[in-house]
């Protein structure tokens, strides 16, 4: 079998990336999704469902879903909100982001819908699928996990780590990464040590990466580079943590 890191390697030459906006439900409601994945390649491949960020699917998302398909991936964004529910600011993202967090059934049921969507797609390999996620969206891929998704992994950026119901864990069926910000105020060294001990209850297989001096949201360039406001984009821990995923996606996938 073709390893993803051969894909990656042969692709600078030749992919073709499409990406197109996709609708797709959740009950009643309508959410928009975004797909990615290269022409180029034959037949199918491992898929990886991205969960955005408080502020929504964006240009972070966007990128991170172009890099994904130019590695070989089914890239698909999924949309937790729903279709044309875009906070404009940061106070209008908090409630948005603290309504869904408040309700983890409603999460979960986002998330599955966002995961249903790239399953459907049929240049996607079912035995080959992961999901990662960005702060507001690194907690809910890790609540997708302790609802008992099938998925081969897990990747948490700079993600909330907590939940109110920990005994979930014993659910999760992916081996999972968080890559955290050792500075990061919004996770707190409290919260860090109950996720550790949640997953050692339940006997979850998981790495736990935490980078010095990085804050909260360090991968995503929007957040500036400020880092006493709890929240900024740090270049270095930026670099590792995409290579430290793209590790983990070729031990899971190659």
């Amino acid at each position: 079998m073709t390893t993803m890191l051969t894909l990656g390697c042969a692709l600078a030459a030749g992919a073709q990336i499409h990406t197109e906006t996709i609708e797709y439900r959740d009950g009643d409601a309508v959410l928009e999704g975004y797909l990615a994945y290269d022409t180029a390649i034959q037949g199918k491949r491992p898929g990886v469902l991205i969960v955005h960020q408080w502020m929504g699917p964006g240009a972070h998302e966007l990128r991170v879903a172009k890099r994904l398909a130019e590695l070989g991936y089914v890239a698909f964004i999924a949309d937790i909100y729903g279709k044309g529910v875009r906070p404009a600011d940061m106070q209008q993202a908090a409630a948005l982001a603290g309504r869904f967090r408040a309700d983890r059934p409603l999460l979960r049921a986002r998330a599955a819908a966002g995961l249903a969507a790239l399953r459907a797609q049929p240049m996607v390999d079912q035995s080959r699928v992961a999901a990662i996620g960005y702060c507001f969206g690194g907690g809910t891929v890790l609540e997708l996990a302790r609802s008992g998704a099938t998925l081969n992994g897990v990747v948490s950026f700079h993600g909330n780590l907590d939940t109110p119901n920990p005994a979930d864990a014993r659910n999760i069926k992916a081996r999972l990464l968080v890559l955290h910000g050792a500075n990061d105020p919004f996770v707190t060294p409290a919260q860090v040590a109950a996720f550790r001990q949640e997953m050692a209850n339940a006997h979850v297989p998981y790495e736990f990466v935490a980078y010095p001096g990085a804050v909260h949201g360090f991968t995503i360039e929007e957040a500036g580079n400020d880092p006493s406001k709890g929240m900024a984009y740090n270049a270095e821990a930026d670099r590792a943590s995409w290579e430290k995923m793209k590790e983990f996606f070729n031990q899971l996938f190659g």
